[in-house]
């Protein structure tokens, strides 16, 4: 999955006393941004495996403090720790910290068996990558209707034009589209590593321009 995890950012946007939407954003990627920083310095480790799945070619079978149950929790345990020293709101802390934890929740349903509870076997993961019919659709209907409900949610500043709303609908498509028709990649470099980050990267940046733009509705 990869646009679909945005989705809790978008819903949790919602709530009065949530984190700016770039922070969610942050927040619901934070343990990719952590994968492919670790994967950088060969703490965690993935290579390229054509047809390892009909949709992705990434075995991903190195990833024990990012993509375990129980690591995802520390992160999601930290990042809100960071918020609330920023925020002093618990809530708020608690709302950035429950978007990273969904992050394994969501890699549960497209990956392979590469996830863990606590690092080691057993491996979990429902495998809906091998089936494109199913998972494409699905992450879809994930981004847009918590982007429609956001929108529902919210209004826009005085004055205020749409063009975040329209930039982060394009730049979502345009990345879920390389994700998916782009050639794939023939090996796991450093290259591919920051490729990911950036893109993650920008998607907060326009996430940031977005949550100035509009208010929550009261």
């Amino acid at each position: 999955m990869f646009i679909g995890h945005f989705a809790p950012a978008f819903i949790a946007a919602t709530h009065p006393k949530a984190p700016n939407l770039a922070i969610l954003i942050i927040a619901s990627q934070l343990i990719d941004f952590g994968f492919f920083g670790f994967a950088l310095f060969g703490i965690e480790n993935f290579r390229i495996t054509p047809g390892i799945t009909n949709m992705n070619p990434l075995d991903l079978y190195d990833m024990p403090y990012t993509h375990s149950l129980v690591g995802t929790l520390i992160w999601a345990i930290a990042f809100g720790a960071i918020i609330y020293v920023y925020s002093k709101d618990w809530v708020s802390a608690f709302i950035a910290a429950a978007i990273v934890e969904t992050h394994w929740y969501l890699d549960l349903i497209v990956h392979t068996k590469d996830l863990s509870i606590a690092g080691s076997e057993p491996k979990f993961g429902f495998g809906l990558w091998d089936y494109p019919a199913i998972a494409m659709p699905l992450e879809f209907i994930f981004i847009f209707a918590s982007i429609a409900f956001y929108v529902a949610r919210t209004h826009k500043k005085i004055a205020s034009k749409s063009t975040a709303l329209y930039a982060m609908i394009g730049i979502l498509l345009m990345f879920q589209a390389i994700d998916w028709f782009a050639p794939k990649p023939e090996s796991a470099d450093a290259a591919f590593m920051i490729m990911a980050l950036l893109s993650f990267s920008i998607v907060a940046v326009i996430g940031w321009w977005l949550g100035n733009n509009r208010v929550v509705d009261r």
